[in-house]
């Protein structure tokens, strides 16, 4: 068995892989992550791990990971499966090193545009041959809320909601149309500016937003929410292949 870690800011995804398949996910607070972890080793047979942080891991508690588990933490000079075209590598975050590892393990020989919808929105493009060539950042739909009430003396903070239309008839509704609209005609927006260069594009949405998403779209798109782990899962094999 296999254990795949993601350490977000605040919440931690634990999952447990045999022969290949997502056996179970356990989602924990990042404060408990020893505690958790001692429960699911003592639970499973795990012969092999790999964390991945886009968080910091305090040096104590990254030791007491190694000890449990001996992982491999991924990092810009962690073995890929794929092609590093970034022309600064060590700035890529391990999330979106994930996701193109993920692409080319899921989609061969195809060019594939990778939307991560979380705290930020990130666009990870890999081409046919396995390379991964950037994509771009911008703010994701919680931070957009957040912005609005923090950089305005007197707009609400609000959490996300479909909108029905894009007018909106007050306050509220005025924000989440012009912040919900405004995500989606960006997605939606990207995938055409992508599909102009590659006609045989294939388009993954992911993370905590992919379901709230993927119904307002206008773009075929395959909702995949555990991508991240997915790429770890294959970084992982990947690694144990080539020892």
């Amino acid at each position: 068995m296999y254990l795949i870690i993601d350490v977000g800011n605040t919440r931690v995804k634990a999952a447990v892989y045999e022969q290949g398949s997502l056996e179970e996910l356990v989602v924990f607070k990042k404060s408990k992550i020893i505690s958790e972890l001692k429960k699911i080793i003592k639970k499973n047979n795990i012969s092999s791990s790999i964390i991945s942080s886009v968080a910091s891991i305090s040096i104590e508690k990254k030791k007491k990971i190694t000890d449990l588990l001996d992982p491999i933490f991924v990092s810009s000079a962690t073995k890929v499966p794929f092609i590093n075209k970034y022309k600064t590598p060590k700035t890529l975050g391990v999330d979106r090193i994930a996701l193109a590892s993920a692409a080319v393990q899921q989609f061969p020989k195809q060019n594939v545009l990778v939307i991560d919808a979380g705290t930020c929105i990130t666009y990870e493009f890999v081409n046919r041959e396995r390379e991964y060539l950037g994509g771009a950042i911008s703010p994701g739909v919680q931070m957009r809320y957040n912005a609005l009430h923090t950089f305005t003396a007197k707009l609400p903070l609000l959490s996300s909601e479909t909108v029905e239309d894009a007018i909106g008839v007050d306050t509220n509704t005025s924000i989440h149309s012009g912040v919900v609209n405004g995500v989606c005609r960006e997605i939606d927006g990207v995938i055409q500016q992508y599909k102009e260069k590659y006609q045989d594009l294939t388009v993954v949405l992911t993370g905590g937003d992919t379901y709230f998403l993927a119904k307002q779209l206008k773009s075929v798109i395959f909702a995949h929410p555990n991508f991240v782990l997915e790429g770890l899962h294959t970084i992982l094999n990947y690694n144990l292949a080539n020892d």
